[in-house]
């Protein structure tokens, strides 16, 4: 294949090589795409969170020797802190 197929035909080009040549035209989807993905990313974490923090709980629960350790720790962590 010359170069000059690829100058011809934006299909034999690469994705990101067809993005670039799509040019200005797609930036404000993009600005609609960025802001829908963030929200997206928000939603997906805040979900990722709670369930961690659920399975902290259940872990808690199950092994409460091993929590009471961490919980001591903790204290002690924090009672060494220094300001």
């Amino acid at each position: 294949m010359a170069d000059g197929d690829l100058r011809d035909n934006p299909a034999a080009r690469g994705p990101r090589e067809a993005r670039d040549a799509e040019g200005v035209a797609g930036a404000a989807g993009d600005v609609e795409d960025a802001q829908e993905s963030d929200a997206a990313r928000r939603r997906r974490r805040a979900q990722f969170l709670r369930e961690l923090h659920e399975a902290k709980q259940l872990r808690d629960r199950v092994q409460p020797r091993r929590a009471r350790a961490a919980r001591m720790r903790q204290q002690m962590r924090m009672r060494t802190f220094r300001w």
